[in-house]
């Protein structure tokens, strides 16, 4: 091979391997799929699924030229056992990130917290071992203190502790700037309005925007 045939060779590669690069980065984001896995809050009670946090959120993160699809996995009344036993349907479907949010029916219920915590871990090892590479979010909650100072205080540090063991990012508390404010929740106490989860949505952006 002379050395014509080789500066006309090596051109080619590089032209090629140009194009390639240029095809590459024209290419659209590829989408991620994200599951809020929760309870009641999750859901929605009492609004509309397009009123509910979930799915203000996506809107939200597509209007930043993101491509997101935000699948709802919130259940009313859910318990850590229920989640638990649920969860595997939810899997089917590929997902980037995981937003844990249950245990709090479980805690208004009084029900032991060594097993609340051993049903939110079996969720999340179930979660990695069919994505490895999928990103966890841990919503931490709170229960009124009525329920005495040593639960309320094991319940409200369960969820850094899962964090920190599972090395997923933690949302201190989802319902912050919400919880106890009276027009930003409904008749029950409880459950955020319309306004109410938009204020979730609006705290909680940030957080899953990084993991994107």
């Amino acid at each position: 091979m002379n050395l014509g045939s080789l500066d006309s060779t090596t051109m080619l590669i590089v032209k090629t391997t140009f194009f390639i690069l240029l095809l590459l980065l024209i290419q659209p984001n590829k989408q991620q799929n994200i599951l809020f896995f929760g309870d009641s809050l999750t859901a929605g009670y009492g609004l509309s699924a397009e009123e509910a946090f979930p799915a203000l959120l996506e809107k939200e993160l597509n209007k930043d030229k993101q491509k997101v699809k935000i699948t709802n996995g919130g259940s009313s009344g859910e318990t850590s056992a229920g989640g638990l036993s649920r969860i595997d349907w939810l899997l089917r479907k590929p997902i980037d990130v995981f937003v844990l949010e249950l245990g709090a029916n479980d805690g208004l219920r009084g029900l032991p917290l060594n097993q609340t915590r051993k049903n939110l871990q079996a969720i999340i090892d179930k979660v990695k071992i069919k994505y490895p590479e999928v990103k966890i979010v841990v919503a931490g909650m709170m229960v009124p203190p009525n329920m005495g100072k040593q639960y309320t205080e094991e319940f409200k540090n369960m969820y850094p502790q899962l964090a920190t063991k599972n090395k997923a990012v933690l949302i201190p508390f989802i319902l912050k700037d919400v919880a106890g404010i009276e027009n930003l929740n409904q008749a029950d106490g409880i459950h955020p309005t319309a306004e109410g989860h938009k204020i979730i949505a609006k705290n909680i952006k940030s957080i899953v925007e990084k993991l994107l």
